[in-house]
């Protein structure tokens, strides 16, 4: 009953924040829990544990923190930026008096050009006010420029170049997730013509501007914190996946396809959706799906990603969380055995990976791992 349901849901919280704050507590700090706390079910819960666990995952020491003051006069990009966060009502919550929104955009201004002052390389995009004020709202001023700068160096490097190539790149790679989940929805979306730019708002604010709960925003950011930089795009492919019946009842045309795509619901299941992201990130690797993807990126964005040792990584995280759903669900790829020659398995395959929940996570893993000559090599470092 829901009664019941509510103590056994009170009682895993509790045994969250507990498990939370002993990796807090320990010496050194047990990243590789609070990753696992992040990814799974329910995020890091609030907002004061955000605080406390976001500079860790992107190992961001909070000690020394940047307080430099801000140069509007002269900046290139003060005007785009102000008109930016003129724009942003939306993102505020609703009801906070006008005095506190209009302080805290004049915050959102000098995070913005402080992380572009002290870093020149980096090109201001459109949409990246987005992320910072997600990130201003959880921590304040101070720790929001500091997690943003470590950031914009890192994860979001390639949308912040002069040009939008590496951003297209990234892009690139949304179909031959799509084509591995679901090839009638792929080539569905191949005959209508449409590409991924559908999704390119999803991608550069990390969905901040296109879904309106700002607990689901910071859910997601839970999640992409604790995961490789190339998270977001799997998480664009399972919500197409998600959407398959409305994509194959549509019209197939560009306008149509791109239509219906861009319009992004509001109520998806998004704990059901972010353990297929995590899934699939396992199964398909970033360098499994390179040579589909028009061009590869940049490893060397990367690779100063400081986060050592190897059991703290993002991809190891998942990796142990999805041998853990395995061993509940051993029965499951005891039953599945596959006899079908490489052609025909590769579509077996894909029809089990459709279905690549909790329940179906050992089956298709198996299948994936014993049937494709192409299986992926789960012991991938990532980061190098």
């Amino acid at each position: 009953d829901l009664q019941t349901k509510h103590l056994y849901g009170d009682s895993r919280r509790k045994r969250k924040l507990a498990e939370i704050s002993q990796a807090l507590n320990v010496t050194p700090v047990d990243v590789a829990v609070l990753r696992r706390m992040a990814i799974s079910e329910g995020g890091l819960l609030t907002d004061e544990i955000r605080c406390k666990v976001w500079p860790r995952l992107l190992n961001v020491p909070t000690d020394i923190l940047p307080e430099k003051p801000v140069e509007r006069e002269n900046n290139k990009d003060y005007n785009q930026v102000l008109l930016d966060v003129q724009r942003s009502l939306r993102r505020f919550p609703p009801g906070m008096p006008d005095e506190q929104r209009e302080g805290l955009q004049e915050e959102l201004i000098d995070i913005i050009l402080r992380v572009l002052g002290r870093n020149t390389q980096l090109h201001y995009y459109q949409g990246y006010h987005d992320i910072v004020v997600t990130f201003l709202l959880v921590l304040g001023e101070r720790l929001a420029t500091a997690l943003v700068e470590k950031l914009s160096t890192h994860h979001l490097r390639d949308f912040m170049d002069p040009t939008m190539d590496n951003t297209k790149h990234i892009l690139n790679y949304l179909m031959p997730i799509i084509e591995r989940v679901n090839p009638e929805v792929h080539d569905f979306m191949q005959q209508a013509e449409v590409g991924t730019i559908f999704a390119l708002s999803w991608l550069i604010t990390w969905f901040g501007h296109v879904l309106s709960d700002f607990r689901h925003v910071v859910r997601l950011y839970d999640f992409f914190l604790a995961c490789h930089p190339l998270m977001p795009i799997y998480f664009a492919a399972v919500i197409v996946q998600y959407r398959e019946d409305e994509v194959l009842d549509c019209e197939c045309d560009m306008a149509s396809v791109h239509h219906l795509l861009s319009q992004i619901p509001q109520d998806l299941p998004y704990e059901t959706l972010i353990s297929r992201a995590g899934d699939l990130f396992v199964q398909f690797p970033p360098s499994e799906l390179a040579r589909e993807a028009a061009q590869q990126m940049a490893a060397s964005t990367f690779k100063d990603f400081d986060l050592t040792p190897e059991h703290q990584r993002p991809n190891t995280v998942l990796r142990r969380r999805r041998r853990e759903k395995q061993a509940l669900k051993g029965a499951a790829a005891g039953a599945m055995v596959a006899t079908a020659q490489p052609t025909a398995a590769r579509r077996f395959v894909r029809l089990a990976v459709m279905g690549l929940t909790v329940a179906l996570g050992a089956a298709a893993l198996t299948l994936v791992n014993t049937a494709l000559e192409w299986a992926p090599k789960l012991d991938l470092h990532l980061f190098p």
